[in-house]
């Protein structure tokens, strides 16, 4: 019998394409690296118990496309979002300068509470790098969210990553800092789950995908 959860939350991966959002949302949720990774259509899903302060968390992860063309139709998934993973590439220098957009899309669609991590993807390819480690985190101090360089390839930092969104969430619910709105959203029933995605039979962990273009 399933232990009864005692939060779900729903966090958005966020970020220009080609940027390895999905890479880092399969490591995190398969701990597996592939190389023939497609650019993202639409928004996939995937989600994953785990523990944190002593809670049992659900995360519904979803992965949007960030081609420009499909930016209307992943806007509509950041609805009840309470954190949001925004990722750009390393060695990609306009993908970085674009976090700003994405961060403020969160804020403005989902809730101006959403907890923010930025993540600097792709540090295996450090001969490579466009922008460096000070630059990253001085943009995410900037935009009051937290920092990490991770590798989808190696897996460097991905855990992290996760493991620091879930804390800072649930200190602004201990806290009561929480939006009345937003805080109903995510105490939801164990149980319940979108009438749209098809779940796995893991407990841990489900994926689906699907476009509405």
């Amino acid at each position: 019998m399933a232990t009864a959860l005692d939060y779900c939350f729903k966090l958005i991966v966020i970020g220009d394409s080609g940027a390895g959002k999905s890479c880092v949302m399969r490591r995190y949720l398969e701990s597996n690296f592939y190389e023939d990774q497609t650019h993202t259509i639409g928004v996939e899903f995937g989600a994953k118990n785990i523990n944190c302060g002593g809670k049992k968390i659900k995360l519904q992860i979803w992965d949007t496309a960030g081609q420009e063309r499909y930016r209307s139709v992943v806007r509509s998934y950041y609805r009840d979002a309470i954190g949001a993973v925004v990722v750009y590439d390393i060695t990609n220098e306009e993908s970085f300068r674009n976090v700003k957009r994405w961060i403020e899309d969160a804020r403005e669609l989902s809730d101006d509470n959403v907890t923010c991590v930025l993540v600097g993807n792709k540090k295996d390819k450090e001969d490579e790098r466009k922008v460096n480690f000070m630059r990253g985190s001085q943009m995410a101090q900037s935009l009051e969210a937290a920092f990490f360089e991770t590798s989808a390839v190696t897996g460097d930092g991905i855990e992290d990553v996760f493991a620091k969104m879930t804390k800072l969430i649930l200190t602004k619910i201990e806290n009561n800092d929480l939006k009345p709105k937003t805080k109903q959203s995510i105490l939801l029933d164990a149980g319940k789950k979108p009438q749209e995605i098809e779940s796995s039979t893991n407990d841990n962990q489900s994926w689906s995908s699907y476009c509405q273009c």
